[in-house]
């Protein structure tokens, strides 16, 4: 299951061409290298939507990658902890015998900080989790386009929005969830890795 992290953060340009749209190529470069895995998507910010259920239609997993954006999900924020919550209790469950595999693509901002107990969900499930961090540490500002015109997110003071990458929450969630973290920001290292 490929858990994609929608908040408007991902729309920071500090990797080409956003942070959203790199882990689209990220999972589309991934979806290509499979042989009959069947697969999920589950989108997420301050809540987890399926966006896909489990499927071996490849192409139809490309589509709804494609369209996803941070219009999808209403309540903004980032919550790590329900986009797991939501692929232990709806995509696997503990009688599957099959690999079972979240990978989170994310920038590691994580509003709830539940992320890291919620990842020892995993093992109920014998499922691990592999966290990709997308954005750099350095961070950038989060491009708003508003009928057709672009813009940056301010805070109340009028402040542009600077957003960086935690991989410090990502790393914690792959190593309770009994798998990975790698840096997402160049796409062969993250399907080298995760062949």
């Amino acid at each position: 299951v490929f858990a994609i992290d929608v908040s408007k953060s991902m729309l920071a340009a500090d990797v080409a061409p956003n942070r959203l749209e790199k882990s689209k190529q990220i999972v589309s470069q991934l979806i290509n290298q499979l042989g009959g895995d069947r697969i999920g998507i589950i989108a997420y910010s301050g809540n987890a939507f399926p966006v896909l259920p489990m499927t071996s239609d490849y192409a139809v997993a490309k589509m709804f990658l494609q369209s996803m954006s941070p219009e999808m999900i209403s309540t903004q924020g980032t919550s790590i902890d329900q986009a797991i919550q939501l692929t232990a209790n709806r995509y696997f469950s503990a009688k599957d015998k099959s690999n079972k595999l979240l990978i989170i693509l994310s920038d590691g901002e994580d509003h709830t900080n539940n992320a890291v107990a919620a990842a020892e969900l995993a093992n109920e499930v014998k499922m691990r989790i592999l966290t990709v961090g997308v954005g750099t540490e350095n961070g950038g500002p989060i491009k708003i386009v508003e009928n057709g015109n672009a813009t940056y997110l301010k805070d109340k003071n009028g402040q542009v929005v600077i957003t960086k990458r935690n991989s410090k929450v990502l790393e914690e969630v792959a190593q309770k969830g009994n798998g990975g973290y790698i840096d997402g920001n160049v796409t062969k290292n993250v399907v080298d890795y995760v062949k």
